[in-house]
Formats: C-alpha cells, structure tokens, sequence
C-alpha cells in the first residue's frame, strides 16, 4: 500500500532537511587548493618548453625565467640531425599495436565474466586482478629467454605481445565494473531477438561503453609510450629504438647541453599530452563509470 506525500509535506521536509550546501569560504579553499595542485603538475611541462627555447648561455644566466631570446636551434637540432620521427614512429607502432591488441581480448573476457554465467568466472577475475600487482622486472629475465628461444626478440609483434599482456589485466578490471552497471534487461531483450553474444557485445554492450574504452585507451597508450625498460631490452636494433629510449641516448649524448634535452624531452612528451586534454572529459567519466551502479 502506497501513501500520498502532498507538497506541503515536501516543501517543510525540505525546509527541515540539513543543508548541503558549502560555506563559501570553503568552497573557496578548496578551489585555491586545485589551483596550486594544477600549478605545481603545470612547472614541469612550463620548464621542459620555456627551456627549449633557450640557448646554453641563456639557461646558465636564468635556469626558470622565461627565455629572452626565443631561438629555434634546438627544435632544429633534434628533429633534422637526429632520427626523432623514426623513433616516434617506432613507438606509436608499438603503443598502437598493444592497445589494439589487448583492447580485443579484454572487451570479451570482461563480457564473459561479467555477463557470462559459468563456474570459475570470480576466481579469473581475481587471478587476472592480482597480475596487476606483479612487478614487470620480475618477469624480465625469463621473457627474455623464451622470446631468444622462439625468435621473437627484436621484433615488434614480441614487444606487442608483451606489453599487451602487461596492461591487459587493467583494461579487463576496468570493463567488468562498468559492463556489471549495464541494464539486463538491455541484454535479454538483445538475446530474446535472437542475437548471439557477440553479437548482444559489439551492438549493445561496446556503443555504451565510451568513456571507459578512452580511459583504458589513453592510460594503456600512456604505460606503453612512456616505457624504457622493455624497449630497451627487447629491441637492441637501433632502426627499432622507441621515443623513450632514444630520447635516454639523446639525453646521455648531450648531458651539458640542457636546453636540447629538454627539447627532446618535451617533443616526446607532447603527444601523449596532446591526446590526454583532447579526451580528458571521457577519461574523467570513464574513471568514475563504473563507481555507482545504475
């Protein structure tokens, strides 16, 4: 049995309800609290550009000024006298393939174990969450042998499958909370008109899934761009030398001449921060997709 909530109950409940809302000195406080916080992620990015455009001499007189005399030599230095494009190139091969890759696998293995009733589906998770907590350089060593053994190493398809494998695990964690929010009632009609899960996957489940599939994107493309060790180690070619370790040899190369290593350092950083602020409304929501369910 229902009961009838009239207007004026409504209006003296609101009227008695506590008040949510912020003092404004508060509001204020923690607004200036961002603004520092924001400031002090910005310094390192403002220090790489402003130093860019200096030469040697300027950044001994002023290290964190701005340069006085805008110059260009460095940009020119590192991008025509240096393989910086086929580095870049290397890399996004590399990043693009890995996510790619394990985007795939981890879009069905989410739909199995979060829509799929069969024994064991916990138990996976839970393995495939605790991999999360392995350290890469444990598993260094041993990849390296196996990969010598089978003749994967310095090839791009085995550093692929490797870092597939490593960020796989998060994209599947990522998926299952937000594909476990998706109505199922939205999936048993799917089903009922006869559709197959696959199919109930890539028409219903994927158009639905925006902004956690731009957050593993650009979180994945972040892990593997910005990695040194495995690149290092399993690409010894320096026709496949990624962004990330040829900007350590370039950084090595010209130790004294700060202001062309961090041109160097800026240029590599730049598309991945490029990519971060064009997506950064679907990686905010992607990241909280899955924390309320409904």
């Amino acid at each position: 049995m229902t009961e009838t909530i009239s207007q004026a109950q409504l209006i003296e409940a609101g009227e008695n309800a506590p008040s949510r809302r912020r003092n404004p000195l508060q509001t204020l406080a923690f607004q200036g609290f961002l603004i520092l916080v924001a400031l002090v992620a910005l310094v390192p990015v403002y220090y790489m550009l402003a130093t860019s455009f200096k030469t040697p001499t300027n950044y001994n007189i002023d290290k964190l000024g701005l340069p006085s005399e805008f110059v260009l030599t460095n940009y020119t230095e590192v991008l025509v006298n240096h393989p910086f494009f086929l580095w870049m190139a290397n890399s996004a091969i590399l990043s693009g393939g890995a996510v790619l890759l394990s985007s795939a696998i981890a879009m069905m293995a989410a739909f199995a174990i979060a829509r799929m009733n069969f024994r064991g589906r916990e138990t996976l998770l839970a393995v495939s969450t605790s991999l999360m907590a392995i350290p890469p350089v444990v598993m260094i060593v041993p990849l390296f042998v196996l990969f010598s053994q089978i003749d994967l190493l310095g090839t791009y398809h085995g550093v692929i499958l490797i870092y597939a494998g490593l960020i796989t695990p998060f994209s599947v964690y990522l998926l299952v909370s937000f594909f476990r929010t998706i109505p199922t009632e939205l999936i048993e009609a799917a089903l009922i008109d006869g559709a197959s899960s696959f199919g109930v996957l890539v028409r219903i489940i994927l158009p639905l899934s925006g902004p956690p599939l731009v957050t593993l994107v650009i979180v994945n493309l972040l892990y593997v761009w910005n990695d040194l060790l495995i690149a290092l180690l399993f690409l010894p070619d320096e026709r496949l030398r990624t962004l990330m370790v040829g900007v350590s040899v370039f950084q090595g190369r010209y130790l004294q001449n700060i202001p062309l290593s961090m041109t160097g350092m800026f240029l590599a950083s730049l598309p991945m921060l490029i990519i971060y602020i064009a997506f950064q409304r679907y990686f905010i929501r992607g990241m909280v997709a899955g924390a309320i369910k409904g």
